[in-house]
């Protein structure tokens, strides 16, 4: 692989924003329903665009008080709901602000929902399709998002996570066991490094996956997500790979 997308979440109303948008190729923009405000919103879209960055909805669950994390047991026609509403406001926020929206990216726990299970996969992006069929899915390599996301004749680029450990499953490990969140700068490079020039994830117990994954994600709650990004940014091009949009 000579280049990588590195894409980060914002707009979710943290302090590291203006100093990721600096750094990475792609911009996942909270749309109102774990985070994300149209004060936040509107920032968001105006950093990327500024940045010359391509910029993409993240919307969850709407459950900001747990940060779309926890887990809901929400029916298709809720899901669906909730997904209209999210892409709705963020599309509408980046047309007036002469942003075009590339993709969708899914947020914490139904991200991880979809990852596991296709059927709520297919339901959430059946709404993405239904707004815009051009948009493309950022789906967890894999993961039952790939299946439901191509069924759906919908764009598919395989996404990692730089700052997560995974499962010898390639799904993430659940943030609620020890080591799950990785916060040491250079090891995350590391691994970075490793799956741009060998294709190849490090699971929790060392063994390495196989992963064509064209995105990385870079978590921006993530208190070191600053000083794990220029840590990133400099081992990619030490190593030769270029950063840049999957899209």
């Amino acid at each position: 692989m000579t280049s990588l997308d590195l894409n980060a979440d914002i707009g979710e109303g943290m302090p590291n924003d203006a100093a990721l948008l600096e750094i990475v190729s792609s911009a996942s923009i909270a749309c109102g329903g774990h985070a994300g405000t149209e004060e936040t919103i509107r920032a968001a879209l105006r950093g990327a665009k500024a940045n010359g960055l391509v910029a993409g909805a993240h919307p969850g669950f709407v459950d900001p008080e747990h940060f779309g994390r926890r887990r809901l047991e929400v029916g298709a026609d809720e899901l669906t709901r909730q997904m209209r509403q999210q892409l709705d406001t963020i599309a509408g926020l980046a047309r007036e602000e002469g942003v075009e929206l590339k993709y969708v990216k899914l947020h914490g726990a139904l991200a991880n929902m979809a990852a596991e299970d296709e059927v709520i996969a297919s339901v959430a992006f059946a709404a993405v399709r239904n707004l815009d069929p051009g948009l493309a899915v950022l789906a967890i390599d894999h993961s039952a998002q790939v299946a439901a996301a191509e069924a759906l004749g919908l764009k598919v680029v395989h996404e990692a996570y730089a700052d997560r450990a995974y499962q010898t499953n390639g799904l993430l490990v659940p943030r609620s066991e020890p080591g799950a969140v990785l916060h040491n700068a250079e090891l995350v490079a590391q691994r970075a490094v490793r799956l741009a020039t060998r294709g190849e994830l490090i699971t929790a117990d060392g063994s390495a996956l196989h992963s064509i994954a064209q995105s990385l994600c870079l978590h921006g709650d993530n208190a070191e997500a600053v000083a794990i990004a220029r840590a990133l940014k400099e081992a990619l091009t030490d190593a030769g790979v270029t950063i840049a949009s999957a899209l």
